[in-house]
């Protein structure tokens, strides 16, 4: 089959994983055409070369740690009408070689407005679509209501009416919607080939680093080695180590790693838990899937879930970590392999 892949450029997670199942349908003997943008288009074109286009997407704005919504609403509308001009501009540049069978979106929009445009079905695979496809088991203090409201909309006008949904999750819930299949997280090759031993460092993944004050609070607990990524630095201040930007380095030092700090966001948490390390989850405030994911861990007992990162929040946390160990043995999951035949067999249906 012919298939157009849609990856966006926020978060590289979308990318790490989206190359993970561009590379198995390449396997399985489709031609396979991708479009992305940013950071995920540049990590994408350099491992599929002549395959990735780049497109525009949009980015969130930060204020300190959180997401604002009036500054990426006013981002998003001030760029998209010329972002729409430009993809399709795009789009009928490809289609001038190629016709496509299917278009698989990780939760990419001009992909699936392509779709519909060319009257194709939608391939979903992404871990948003669990908040409107599943029911929650989690309770939902009032300030995380509004966030919640916003997330279902956004997921609901993302995608909707796809041929179907693979939704990627360590947290089995009730599918309330057809077509839905829930499959384990989608692991990279790195972390599916990485031994996991227990070290003696923490390791702390900041993706927004406005957190300045987050080296003297670590050194508030002198005992304890971390490892820090997200500044993009190296530097060495006692027990803490700021580390510079290395996707093998990083792999080391997860697989090691006595446990993680970590924001909410779902790649991480998803290949910690598959390496059975306990996970201090501080989510970034008005992103609900991250107070999800979060929530979720700590019902599991794969760890501590906080609103604020602190020195006594790690220590509560820390003191825990045998505890969380013990259920996080009771995980497995067999690589990709489940995603992989649920994928053919709907590729397969789509052909006949």
């Amino acid at each position: 089959m012919n298939i157009l892949y849609g990856v966006p450029g926020e978060g590289m997670g979308h990318a790490t994983r989206s190359k993970v199942i561009i590379q198995h349908l390449l396997e399985a003997g489709h031609d396979v055409c991708v479009v992305s943008s940013s950071r995920a288009y540049q990590l994408l074109a350099r491992t599929f070369p002549g395959r990735v286009h780049e497109i525009r997407g949009f980015h969130l704005a930060y204020k300190s740690l959180t997401v604002s919504k009036l500054r990426t609403a006013a981002l998003t509308l001030r760029t998209a009408p010329e972002n729409l001009l430009v993809n399709f501009r795009k789009y009928r540049e490809m289609l001038r070689g190629m016709e496509f069978d299917v278009v698989v979106s990780d939760f990419e929009s001009f992909s699936y407005l392509f779709a519909k445009w060319q009257g194709l079905p939608v391939v979903s695979i992404d871990n948003m679509q669990i908040i409107s496809r599943a029911r929650l088991d989690v309770a939902v203090p009032a300030a995380e209501r509004d966030n919640l409201e916003l997330a279902r909309q956004i997921v609901r006008a993302k995608l909707p009416r796809s041929h179907h949904y693979f939704v990627a999750t360590f947290f089995p819930l009730p599918v309330i919607k057809p077509n839905t299949t829930l499959v384990p997280p989608i692991i990279r090759p790195e972390i599916l080939a990485a031994q996991p031993t227990t070290g003696e460092h923490v390791l702390v993944y900041q993706s927004a680093t406005t957190q300045s004050n987050l080296v003297p609070l670590l050194q508030g607990l002198p005992k304890q080695e971390f490892r820090v990524y997200g500044f993009n630095k190296e530097e060495s201040h006692g027990n803490v180590q700021l580390k510079a930007f290395s996707e093998q380095g990083f792999i080391d030092d997860l697989a090691s790693a006595r446990a993680v700090v970590t924001n909410g966001g779902f790649s991480l948490i998803s290949e910690a838990v598959y390496l059975h390390k306990p996970i201090c989850a501080i989510p970034i405030p008005a992103q609900f899937e991250q107070f999800l994911n979060a929530a979720e861990l700590e019902k599991l007992g794969y760890g501590r879930h906080f609103e604020s990162l602190t020195a006594d929040n790690i220590k509560a946390f820390l003191y825990d970590v045998s505890g969380f160990e013990a259920a996080l043995a009771g995980y497995g999951q067999n690589g990709n392999e489940e995603l992989f035949q649920q994928l053919d067999e709907v590729l397969t249906g789509l052909a006949k």
